[in-house]
C-alpha cells in the first residue's frame, strides 16, 4: 500500500471509506446508451445511487426513438429524482442546429448537454454506467474534496482483470506522451496533466462554476479536455484525485471505428490542444520518436510489474499498440469543442423543453 502525494492532492483508499460528503447538494451525470439500459452494470449503478441519494441524477441517454419509453420507465422505477435527457430527439437537434451547435455527435456532446442541466446544482459528479464494480462510495469520495476547498476532483483506479493489465490507452499512449513532453518542456500544464494517476477515467466532480467553464470535447477526448480546462479553472492547488479502488468495465479492440486506435486520435488531439493552450509548443517532428522511446521504457516496466504479480503480459502486443498510437501524434487540427455553458447560445432550460417534447412524442408514437 502506498501513500504518496502527487502535485495534486491525492486521497487514498486506506480504510475503504465512505466519507461524509454533500451528496444532497449534488447532481450526478451518467451517460448511458440503450445497450447499457437494464444491464447488470447499469442496474448496479442505479441501485447504488438510490443508496447514495443525491439531489438528482441526469441521464445523458443515447437511444433510438422506439427504445426511449422503455428506458425512461426503467429509470423512473428507481427511488431517485431522475431527469432523462434523450440526446437524439429531432427537436433537440433543431435547437442545436439553429445555433450551429449540432455538429458531430459523441459521448462528449451528450455529457455536455447533461452538464448544462446538472450545473443548476451546486456540485456535479460524472461517471459512466458500465462499471460492474461500481460502489456507493464513489460519489461521496468524488464530492468529498469539493467540501474541503477544492474545485475539481478526479477519480483514479486500477484496471486489472482476468489476470491482465488493462487501461491500455492510458498506459501506452497518454502516460508516455506526457512523459515525452515533460522531458522537453518545463510547464505547469504538463505538471498538472502528469499528476493524475488515471487521466482517462470517466469519473470526476466539480463545482458548478467550473462545470459551466468547460469547453467540452464532442467525442473520446472528453476526459483529457476536461483536465485541460480544469487546469485553468482550478489549478494544481484547487484539484484533487481520489482512489476508487479496482474497476472492471467494458474493453475495446485496438482497431475498428470504435477501437482504441480511433480513440487515440481524439485523445491525442485533446491532449495536445490542452498542452498548446498551456503555453507549450511541441516539436511535432521529433515528438513521435520521443514518445516511442518513453513508451518502450514503460512497456518494460509494466512487464516487470506483471511478472511480479503473476499476471499475463504480451510484450510484443503492447509494443504493436505503441506503434499504432504513434500515428495519432499530430497537431490537434480544427477546434470543434462545444462552448462553455456560461457562454452558450442556448440555455439549459431550452434544452430541457426540447427534450421533454421529444420524449413525449416518442412515447406517443411507440406506446
Amino acid at each position: 500500500m502506498e501513500y504518496v502525494q502527487e502535485r495534486v492532492t491525492t486521497l487514498h483508499d486506506f480504510t475503504d471509506p465512505v466519507p461524509d460528503a454533500p451528496v444532497d447538494e449534488a447532481a450526478v451525470v451518467v451517460p448511458m446508451t440503450e445497450r447499457e439500459h437494464a444491464s447488470l452494470a447499469a442496474e448496479r449503478v442505479m441501485t447504488a445511487l438510490e443508496d447514495v441519494a443525491p439531489d438528482r441524477v441526469v441521464i445523458a441517454l443515447r437511444a433510438e426513438a422506439e427504445r426511449v419509453p422503455a428506458v425512461r420507465d426503467w429509470l423512473d422505477s428507481f427511488d431517485l429524482t431522475v431527469e432523462t435527457l434523450w440526446c437524439d430527439g429531432p427537436r433537440l437537434q433543431e435547437l442545436l442546429a439553429s445555433e450551429g451547435l449540432n455538429g458531430r455527435r459523441g459521448k462528449g456532446r451528450d455529457v455536455w448537454l447533461a452538464l448544462g442541466r446538472a450545473a443548476e446544482s451546486d456540485l456535479v459528479a460524472v461517471h459512466d454506467a458500465d462499471a460492474s464494480t461500481y460502489s456507493r462510495a464513489h460519489v461521496p469520495r468524488l464530492l468529498f474534496p469539493l467540501a474541503h476547498g477544492f474545485r475539481f476532483s478526479k477519480g483514479y483506479y486500477a484496471r486489472v482483470e482476468n489476470r491482465r493489465l488493462y487501461g491500455r490507452l492510458f498506459r501506452l499512449f497518454y502516460a508516455p506522451l506526457v512523459r515525452a513532453l515533460e522531458d522537453a518542456h518545463d510547464a505547469a500544464i504538463l505538471d498538472y496533466l502528469g499528476a493524475f494517476r488515471y487521466a482517462l477515467a470517466g469519473e470526476f466532480a466539480a463545482t458548478s462554476d467550473v462545470i459551466r467553464s468547460l469547453h467540452v470535447q464532442r467525442g473520446w477526448g472528453l476526459e483529457v479536455g476536461t483536465l485541460g480546462d480544469a487546469f485553468h479553472a482550478a489549478g494544481l492547488d484547487g484539484s484533487a484525485q481520489v482512489d476508487l479502488g479496482l474497476h472492471e468495465h467494458d474493453h475495446r479492440a485496438v482497431s475498428g471505428p470504435a477501437g482504441l486506435s480511433t480513440m487515440a486520435d481524439e485523445v491525442g488531439a485533446a491532449l495536445l490542444r490542452a498542452v498548446e493552450g498551456g503555453g507549450v509548443a511541441p516539436d511535432y517532428g521529433t515528438l513521435p520518436a520521443r514518445y516511442r522511446d518513453a513508451a518502450d521504457a514503460l512497456v518494460d516496466a509494466y512487464a516487470t510489474d506483471a511478472a511480479f504479480n503473476g499476471l499475463e503480459f504480451d510484450r510484443a502486443g503492447e509494443r504493436e499498440q505503441v506503434e499504432s498510437y504513434a500515428d495519432s501524434i499530430t497537431p490537434p487540427g480544427e477546434d470543434t469543442r462545444l462552448p462553455p455553458w456560461n457562454e452558450a447560445p442556448v440555455t439549459a432550460d431550452e434544452v430541457r423543453e426540447a427534450v421533454r417534447a421529444d420524449i413525449d412524442a416518442a412515447a406517443e408514437e411507440h406506446a
